[in-house]
């Protein structure tokens, strides 16, 4: 279900790993529905610096590393001078790598958690003073946090992570009426192949024929459809809906 028109209305949006991707499609989907805001953030400036030439004056880049607590701090701070409360953060910055068990170092393991699990949890804790009474929460997962996918054991278990924090923040935000809920996508056609986990072209090719006859869907997911879960998950349409995980994976992980 995608957001109707206006259904963002004058409401300030915060997307973590907002420059490409799921991130950069959901911030587009946020301001096509009447978002007045949207602060999107990322490590490298100059992709920062592109996608606001994309999504035009409403985007607000924040050159921020998710695993750093400091930059996290400095996001606060950028929005509350603004005079601005939240009524959608979207914690979607993420890494994905291969690791190989048994010759798994530290310095691995500490790469994937501090973004992916760490970083999530300090994004949210740090802007949570800005949240709105009754706002929403939306936290990027994987299908990885359900299935045992090889060579990727650190990053199957950090987005694990992720699904469970959504349980224990929706009761802990009760009282505030704050929604937590989680997206998890299957496999997105996104720069992460490239940049993360090193695919070929050969290699994306051989994975979409993979799908063809493993999901439903037949096909990978466009970065668009995911951010019309997002979209659904943050909206006033899912009021009743709270500590889920919203599967968009084209049927792979269901049947």
């Amino acid at each position: 279900m995608s957001a109707t028109t206006n259904e963002f209305k004058d409401q300030i949006i915060v997307i973590t790993g907002g420059s490409s991707g799921i991130g950069l499609a959901s911030a587009q989907s946020f301001i096509n529905a009447g978002a007045k805001r949207v602060y999107i953030t990322g490590r490298s400036t100059a992709k920062l610096e592109q996608a606001r030439e994309i999504l035009g004056s409403k985007a607000i880049p924040v050159t921020a590393d998710a695993a750093s607590t400091s930059d996290l701090q400095a996001l606060h701070d950028k929005i509350a001078a603004n005079g601005e409360q939240i009524d959608v953060l979207f914690a979607n910055a993420g890494i994905a790598i291969h690791n190989q068990f048994g010759n798994t170092t530290e310095a691995e393991f500490a790469t994937t958690f501090d973004t992916n699990v760490k970083g999530l949890f300090f994004t949210v804790q740090s802007l949570l003073p800005l949240m709105k009474p009754a706002s929403a929460i939306v936290l990027n997962a994987s299908i990885a946090a359900s299935k045992g996918m090889p060579n990727l054991s650190l990053y199957n278990a950090s987005k694990a992570a992720v699904r469970s924090f959504a349980r224990s923040w929706a009761n802990d935000l009760k009282d505030r009426k704050i929604r937590v809920n989680v997206v998890s996508p299957g496999v997105t056609r996104t720069p992460i192949m490239e940049n993360g986990l090193n695919m070929k072209e050969a290699d994306i090719a051989n994975f979409s024929a993979y799908l063809v006859d493993a999901a439903p869907a037949g096909r990978m997911a466009r970065p668009e459809e995911i951010a019309a879960a997002v979209l659904f998950l943050a909206s006033a349409t899912a009021s009743y809906v709270n500590g889920v995980e919203l599967v968009a994976d084209g049927g792979l992980i269901q049947v």
